[in-house]
């Protein structure tokens, strides 16, 4: 495998290269390689403490000063996101659980407790590469996402008081984790009618369906407690199913199939969720969202028919299959290749991409809480986006183009400038730690080893080349900096190697992975 293609993997499947990744992907096959990655176990968010939903009840008066930030917010978990991503081994997994979360959708902003959060998000790990109607159980009777999109306590129809069942889940289960608004063609095209008119994939009636589907669960009882109705929020298990709140009627679902009266609970919640994960919609509506979270925002009809085709049927016949569905958009020869002409090609880094890859390409080490911040600052408070269409719309459009940027709706003047700032903060020296964190160990860059090159200016940059543009850098960008570099002596090798590393990573070509 070249050098240029190995680095292109490893921005698609991990949070960036370095140099020990690129030699160790180059000493073996890519599939042999992802293989590995396949098998390894998630690096995960274990070790968070049970707490009472109530915030007064988990963090009296008399606590410690930073027992609401450690146990009743997204900070702890925030920051172990930049720690794994940094040093965790199972790259892919994380790659693609952090893709799954920005699909499978729930935020801080209804959920903050940390060890619910973490618990939601070791789900997506330990499901990253398993079966897709298996997440989509685990993700239906999360209590986090039961709190989020109320499905917990979600009760079953009253005509006499006019209680009617909350359709939040089972509208966004077929809107946004499953098949889209609009019936789909393999290649993620939509199908039009005789009159060119695109085609619903549910009606207002299938909403209603499921979300009578979606009746008498609750959360989990507390340690010691019965399951009953209405039970408070606890979020340590999977939520539980209550008889006697359930509505037991026959209920409308996708394609004409319709529940027969009677079932009870686990019945009708796994025929529902087989009736949506076989709908056709799912391989190109969800294979597509994938390879633009890994690999370009625009990827041709072709490749997403490529990947619907594996989601269906695997080399073994299983049908969602992820892990054969990952491997196979990484696989794909629209995504390998020592260099990429076509203009459309590519995405922007979103910030926890860009930041991680910065801090992996360059080298350094973080306890995760200045990136978490800076994350935030520009547009992506990790975990906590602002709606359960999460941070950025997947056809976000590009003004002026037919193409789409998913990540550029969270690129504005100012986060561009965040972008900047970051770099110059970091390269001009560390930042402490924060002595109320367990194990602080601050944000630090180390260029020795770029320092090392930068006598040679044409040496460093040909490393910076290499490593953070695929041996593709434009010949006026790599012409600008080694103007610049030339007005710095080659006795101050610190200098150049800050100037170089500045002015590459904060050009508009490292910004857009291609």
């Amino acid at each position: 495998m070249s050098a240029a293609d190995a680095v292109r993997l490893l921005e698609q499947a991990t949070f960036g290269p370095n140099l020990a990744a690129v030699a160790d992907l180059q000493a073996s096959s890519i599939e042999s390689w992802i293989d590995r990655q396949l098998a390894l176990p998630a690096t995960g968010y274990a070790g968070y403490p049970v707490v009472d939903a109530a915030q007064s009840v988990g963090c009296p008066a008399t606590a410690s000063a930073t027992c609401d930030r450690d146990n009743y917010s997204l900070f702890p978990i925030q920051t172990r996101f930049f720690r794994n991503a940094m040093t965790g081994p199972d790259q892919l997994r994380q790659r693609v659980a952090f893709a799954l979360s920005q699909i499978f959708v729930v935020s801080g902003n209804e959920v903050a407790v940390t060890y619910a959060m973490a618990g939601y998000q070791q789900m997506l790990l330990d499901s990253a590469f398993g079966s897709y109607r298996q997440l989509l159980e685990r993700v239906t009777v999360s209590p986090v996402m039961g709190r989020y999109l109320d499905m917990a306590n979600n009760d079953r129809p009253n005509p006499a008081s006019g209680v009617e069942p909350n359709e939040n889940y089972a509208r966004e289960v077929l809107q946004l984790f499953s098949l889209g608004v609009y019936a789909l063609n393999p290649d993620g095209s939509p199908m039009l009618d005789g009159q060119g008119r695109t085609l619903p994939s549910y009606d207002q009636d299938t909403v209603e369906g499921f979300a009578h589907v979606f009746t008498g669960w609750t959360y989990p009882p507390k340690p010691g407690r019965a399951i009953h109705w209405n039970s408070p929020r606890h979020f340590d298990g999977p939520m539980v199913a209550v008889p006697d709140w359930h509505d037991t009627g026959a209920k409308q679902l996708l394609n004409g199939v319709v529940l027969p009266a009677g079932q009870n609970q686990d019945q009708d919640l796994a025929q529902a969720l087989d009736n949506i994960a076989s709908h056709p919609n799912v391989g190109p509506f969800i294979g597509k969202q994938l390879i633009q979270h890994l690999v370009t925002s625009n990827p041709s009809p072709a490749y997403v028919a490529r990947i619907s085709a594996v989601f269906d049927h695997d080399s073994s016949g299983q049908r969602g299959n992820l892990g054969a569905v990952v491997r196979a958009i990484l696989l794909d020869p629209e995504a390998r290749g020592d260099r990429k002409t076509d203009p459309d090609y590519g995405k922007l880094r979103e910030p926890g991409l860009f930041l991680a890859n910065m801090m992996r390409g360059i080298g350094g080490s973080s306890d995760g809480v200045y990136l978490r911040a800076r994350s935030a600052l520009m547009g992506q408070n990790l975990y906590q986006a602002p709606s359960v269409f999460s941070f950025y719309p997947s056809d976000y459009p590009i003004q002026g183009t037919e193409l789409v940027g998913p990540s550029f709706g969270l690129y504005t003047a100012g986060t561009a400038f965040e972008r900047i700032n970051l770099l110059a903060r970091l390269l001009t020296g560390p930042v402490t730690a924060d002595s109320t964190v367990t194990g602080a160990i601050g944000t630090q860059l180390d260029i020795s080893a770029w320092q090392a090159l930068a006598s040679d200016s044409s040496t460093l940059l040909d490393h910076i080349d290499r490593l953070f543009f695929h041996g593709a850098m434009s010949f006026a960008s790599r012409l600008n900096i080694q103007t610049a570099l030339s007005t710095i002596p080659a006795t101050d090798p610190g200098s150049r190697a800050r100037a170089a590393l500045y002015l590459a990573l904060s050009s508009a070509q490292y910004q857009l992975a291609q």
